[in-house]
């Protein structure tokens, strides 16, 4: 565990190709991310799991020993992916550093118990990606899974999820799942991929620069020498010299600032945020009160709950209102369906007594 201390020391950088395509490919990429990041963790698939047969899906066993190389060439750890018990042993035999668990595998409990009994007693660092679909109980689960077969290195990759919604970004970030897992896990390291999430080379920077923002420890960047020929992920990697200059351009700020002025005006800007949220609150409550006294009504007369053009109204009439003052208007709505859930809620409970 001691060997990767600075590795695995805020900010932590995975970078290296979506594959392991050729030893020249792998070296080469491995030499230049280290002129410009020695405490890198080398990063590149060996087995890759496709969606449909027939795509490149990896090079396999002799790509552990391209790693192995590059990481004793240039001091840097390697990683690579996971998904089954002979990968594991595959890359205990190649002396590999450092494992990741991907999405896919993440969301099947039974593999990874398999995975996290093959490690016994290796205390080996794992990365766990969260699950494609945003369940964040699976994503917990697998972390426990290897936290209780004693690793004692376990950090987890947020690398965005599956949406049927239109999005710029290959995989949403929803970010709230995110802080909820830091929330719930305080201790946990979580790494952002960047590449996964964007999709697309331009939006990198931005969505790295949200997961600093965020307090996120490290970052996941794919990088090839040539991205215009890789066999996976062409469209999402970038060079390393790209990534020297995003990484250039990324500005990480601290957790806490050493100034009283600044934590005087805090206290006081935060005493006012709970002033205003006692207020809200109590809103809260009143408007329920009001809806259980509507619920009441409803009920001696028969009519239905779900009143369809009257929430219509209401939506329509809040998100203007929120909009004209400077809120977001996907914010006042999903605000305003939860409020919509509550009350529709209450009045079936009165329904039913």
């Amino acid at each position: 565990m001691n060997r990767f201390r600075e590795q695995l020391t805020k900010p932590i950088t995975l970078f290296g190709p979506c594959s392991a395509e050729s030893e020249q490919q792998v070296l080469e990429t491995a030499r230049r991310i280290a002129e410009k990041f020695p405490n890198n963790i080398f990063r590149a698939g060996v087995w890759k799991p496709r969606t449909r047969p027939g795509s490149f899906e990896g090079a396999g066993d002799p790509a552990l020993h391209w790693l192995s190389a590059a990481g004793k060439e240039t001091g840097m750890p390697v990683i690579t992916e996971v998904a089954t018990t002979q990968h594991v042993e595959a890359c205990l035999k190649a002396g590999i550093d450092m494992l990741w668990i991907g999405a896919r595998t993440t969301v099947n409990p039974f593999a990874v118990q398999e995975i996290a009994d093959a490690l016994k007693g290796t205390n080996i660092p794992v990365f766990v990606k969260n699950p494609i679909n945003p369940d964040l109980s699976l994503w917990i689960g697998a972390i426990e899974r290897l936290q209780k077969a004693g690793i004692d290195q376990v950090l987890a990759i947020h690398r965005g999820f599956h949406s049927f919604e239109t999005d710029v970004y290959r995989y949403a970030p929803r970010w709230e799942i995110v802080i909820d897992l830091k929330t719930r896990m305080p201790d946990l390291k979580v790494i952002c991929d960047a590449s996964h999430i964007s999709g697309d080379p331009v939006l990198i920077p931005s969505v790295a620069q949200k997961a600093l923002d965020l307090d996120l420890d490290g970052l996941m960047i794919e990088t090839h020498i040539n991205p215009a020929v890789a066999l996976s992920d062409a469209k999402q990697q970038i060079t390393p010299a790209v990534l020297h200059s995003l990484f250039e351009g990324l500005v990480f700020r601290k957790a806490d600032a050493d100034d009283k002025d600044f934590h005087r005006k805090l206290l006081e800007l935060r005493s006012r945020v709970d002033s205003t949220d006692d207020l809200l609150l109590q809103a809260l409550v009143t408007r329920m009160n009001l809806i259980k006294q509507i619920g009441e009504y409803k009920k001696d007369k028969q009519v239905t709950i779900l009143q369809i053009r009257r929430w219509e109204e209401i939506l329509t009439r809040q998100i203007a209102h929120g909009s004209s003052s400077g809120l977001d208007a996907s914010f006042i709505k999903k605000l305003y369906e939860l409020i919509h859930e509550e009350s529709i809620r209450i009045q079936t409970e009165l329904f039913n007594q």
